[in-house]
């Protein structure tokens, strides 16, 4: 086992704190990463704080992961030592269902392995933890490589945000001419904007706040709704082929949905934590419209996401945080003050 410093939590309430973590040393399969940024999702504020279930402490949270091979195990093709790397949210999953076979590993039937606060079978039952820490062994076929030229610290949230958002949008086929809503503005929000811009679509962004108008324009929007204004809301009725919903929050995606040309789809992205107002099936029906999710992405396509993005000038909007800031830019990002990730500088450890 290798010690590497770490920021963990103990309990629901104690905040992030520095500690040590083991690490196992590298399989024949694993790559041996020394991390340089992980991103904050608020997946991890959600996990350590309880709020999605008992936590497994302690614990240490970070699943969007960038770093430089420090180590590889005896049987490694794929990567070489002094490259630059990325973990995302999943380390390990069955490899044997027709999901894992078919490169869609984050729908796993056995379950996927993810990257902290989950037993990983692979290795005794042992509770992953995440990137709030020095360094990180993952199995080869769980890394991806991060493209050359691409800055790391941005990168980072694009290892969930990015592929979360990228995922639907090809699995949409959305292509140029197309005609794309995002519903929200966040860190989800933004990315979804920027990819879709990318990919030659339209974009028109709903939004609650009409501040926020600025704000979505300069990331390429072409035009902005605020979500509270029934003539706003009106004159966009059957104008969009495709929407990306961002938000966590109880709301009722009805509206949204009479946005929709024929044949258009809304997929929800954003998890609230009560139940959302019923769908009225006769606008599916009437349209016939589609409703579904997503979830992030599997590992070929976190890689094809990240070379996209690579191509196309596209990295996440960030503010780098130090370790003993962690708990400050929890609360803000609960309270959504963060344009549009955080971002944890490792070398704060």
């Amino acid at each position: 086992m290798t010690l590497v410093k770490a920021y963990a939590a103990v309990s629901a309430t104690s905040g992030l704190r520095p500690s040590t973590i083991e690490r196992r040393e590298p399989g024949a399969h694993d790559v041996e990463i020394a991390i340089e940024f992980c991103g904050l999702c608020h997946s991890d504020v959600h996990t350590i704080r309880s709020e999605w279930g008992p936590a497994k402490y302690p614990l240490v949270p970070g699943h969007e992961i960038v770093g430089i091979v420090s180590r590889v195990g005896e049987s490694v093709e794929g990567f070489t030592v002094g490259e630059r790397v990325g973990v995302g949210c999943m380390v390990d999953s069955c490899r044997e269902c027709d999901s894992c076979l078919e490169d869609f590993e984050q729908y796993c039937e056995v379950g996927n392995v993810g990257t902290y606060n989950v037993a990983d079978p692979r290795n005794g039952g042992a509770i992953t933890q995440g990137g709030y820490s020095q360094g990180i062994v993952v199995d080869e076929n769980y890394v991806v490589h991060i493209p050359e030229g691409m800055d790391p610290a941005a990168a980072a949230p694009l290892l969930c945000a990015g592929v979360t958002t990228y995922s639907p949008l090809r699995y949409l086929d959305v292509q140029e001419g197309d005609r794309v809503g995002v519903v929200g503005l966040g860190g989800l929000g933004h990315m979804a904007v920027k990819i879709a811009k990318a990919l030659g679509a339209t974009v028109t962004v709903f939004t609650t706040s009409p501040s926020k108008a600025e704000a979505a324009k300069a990331l390429g929007a072409d035009h902005v709704v605020v979500s509270t204004d029934a003539a706003q809301m009106e004159s966009a009725k059957k104008s969009l082929n495709a929407i990306i919903d961002t938000v966590a929050a109880v709301h009722d995606i009805n509206a949204y949905l009479r946005t929709l040309a024929r044949d258009g789809a809304l997929i929800q992205l954003g998890l609230p934590s009560e139940k959302m107002p019923p769908v009225d099936p006769g606008l599916l029906i009437r349209g016939r419209l589609a409703y579904g999710g997503s979830l992030i992405g599997g590992i070929a396509e976190t890689q094809e996401m990240l070379d996209f993005c690579a191509e196309h000038g596209v990295v996440c909007d960030i503010e780098l945080v130090s370790a003993d800031e962690l708990d400050g830019a929890y609360d803000r990002l609960v309270a959504g003050d963060v344009k549009y990730r955080f971002v944890l500088d490792v070398s704060t450890l």
